[in-house]
């Protein structure tokens, strides 16, 4: 065992304006920067990045398109470009993928990161975490980075703007940090830092169930209010802080769980996949990690009835139907979700029979 271990956390300035702050935060690591990210992003970001930087005496070496996927193919492209061995600094525009691919190439090339989210859908500008996949998209592996981007703007007005589902569907993936963290981690003697992110992973669910429908709602109007800058810091900064801290081993135990397993069930099906966003499909199986919780402690159906609440009030799927699936496929869904390792660090174990009786409750409910 080491005698000592580092930890590196997210730093962020949030709000409007806010990358005329680029050239004040970067000047300390590099003066030259090359911009890389997704083509919609990149129309939505770049012009605004490139002015605030060149104003505060900043090079912009290049604009890349990331690739359309995070591999470690892209990766490799990217590494050979002019515009990147030119730059001191790599700046990440864009959602989860373009971020997680630009991450993935600061860590292989030893260059610093700053990252600049145009979408409110998951954590990726802030973790240190990049989902790598093949070349036809199918999940590869996780790539564990040494730090987070260094820094990360979120421009309130741009992501105001984006479109909606992004941030309804996020919101489906950061509640179920919370209870997949708590889950995973009850009754255990935990390190320091794996216990402090579940302590806040609590933070991963007040401010959505406080602010969500009223964040939603003003995200659709392209408003930039009170509400939706709570809904975006749990969902970019809250979450992010949580997967550092309970992931810091390099292990999934608290950091994924029954929720995450659903979700691999529900994305076997090609059709859920390709129609489908990761965190609207998370959020579907956190109805029935409370379905499974309530078996073993009663308490629990009063979680599940405020989050199937929730979900009815915003439109996130309550049943099979609402993911284009049907009751046939009920099986194989959960064939698929109880052979995931997310759901070996648990508590208690967690049967076919238990995830079946889930589902009988859920559609019972929703059928209603």
């Amino acid at each position: 065992m080491s005698e000592y271990y580092s930890i590196y956390l997210p730093n962020y300035t949030i709000g409007h304006g806010v990358y005329e702050k680029i050239p004040i935060v970067c000047r300390d690591y590099g003066m030259s920067a090359v911009i890389i990210g997704g083509k919609t992003a990149l129309s939505k970001a770049e012009a605004k990045i490139r002015k605030a930087a060149e104003a505060g005496g900043m090079q912009i070496t290049g604009t890349l398109w990331y690739g359309g996927e995070c591999t470690y193919e892209n990766v490799e492209k990217l590494a050979a470009e002019p515009a990147v061995r030119q730059a001191k600094l790599l700046f990440a525009v864009g959602g989860g993928k373009a971020t997680d691919t630009t991450k993935a190439l600061g860590e292989k090339i030893n260059k610093a990161v700053f990252s600049f989210p145009t979408i409110t859908s998951n954590c990726a500008g802030c973790t240190s975490v990049s989902i790598m996949y093949h070349e036809d998209g199918s999940f590869l592996e996780p790539f564990f980075i040494t730090r987070p981007p260094m820094h990360t703007f979120l421009d309130l007005d741009i992501i105001a703007a984006a479109p909606w589902k992004y941030m309804w569907a996020g919101m489906g993936d950061t509640y179920a940090k919370y209870f997949e963290a708590t889950m995973s981690s009850r009754g255990e003697e935990l390190s320091h830092y794996v216990g402090l992110g579940v302590t806040i992973s609590r933070m991963c669910l007040d401010p959505i169930l406080k602010y969500g429908r009223r964040a939603l709602e003003d995200n659709k109007k392209g408003v930039a209010s009170k509400e939706l800058e709570n809904i975006v810091l749990a969902i970019n900064v809250t979450t992010a802080l949580v997967s550092i801290l309970v992931t810091k081993d390099k292990i999934i135990d608290y950091n994924t769980g029954l929720a995450h397993a659903i979700n691999y069930g529900l994305t076997s099906f090609p059709e859920v996949e390709q129609n489908h966003l990761h965190g609207e499909i998370v959020s579907f199986g956190v109805l029935i990690l409370l379905l499974v919780e309530s078996q073993v402690n009663p308490a629990f159906k009063e979680q599940y009835k405020e989050m199937a609440a929730f979900s009815a009030d915003v439109g996130l799927p309550r049943w099979l139907d609402d993911l284009g699936l049907t009751d046939a496929d009920e099986d194989r869904v959960i064939d698929c979700a109880i052979k995931m390792k997310d759901i070996d660090h648990n508590p208690y174990p967690i049967t076919r029979e238990m995830v079946t009786k889930a589902f009988d409750t859920l559609k019972g409910d929703y059928r209603k």
